[in-house]
């Protein structure tokens, strides 16, 4: 059974996603979002790695459907990079290690800036 979280930015105390699926497994990683047809506003994909990486948060837009926000956060929380990510496209990084990963609609890069921390302990039922 999924697990979701909520986001929230700690500047301002806003929830920035809803719902985010807790994607720690190997199977979630190597899934994704792809093949996935419709995401909806407030939901997205929160990845969990065991430590700081970059080569290990990259991601690849190869067999999606639509261009996605893709937020890097540190083991802090703290947010390192930010990408709008579009479709078919080989490779997007991080500039910096980074140990979690959002993925969502393009509507998230409005509500996160480098260096805002996120918080996502709160469970969602």
């Amino acid at each position: 059974m999924p697990q979701y979280r909520v986001v929230r930015n700690q500047r301002n105390g806003q929830v920035v996603l809803q719902r985010a699926r807790w994607c720690a497994s190997a199977w979630c990683h190597f899934r994704g979002l792809q093949f996935v047809r419709y995401l909806p506003e407030g939901e997205g994909l929160l990845f969990v790695r065991s430590g700081e990486s970059i080569a290990g948060t990259t991601i690849h837009m190869f067999f999606m459907a639509f261009p996605i926000a893709v937020v890097w956060l540190n083991k802090h929380g703290q947010v390192i990079d930010k990408q709008y990510a579009k479709v078919w496209r080989p490779a997007y990084a991080p500039h910096s290690k980074a140990q979690y990963y959002i993925e969502a609609n393009p509507s998230l890069l409005d509500h996160v800036e480098i260096g805002d921390t996120l918080t996502f302990d709160e469970v969602v039922p």
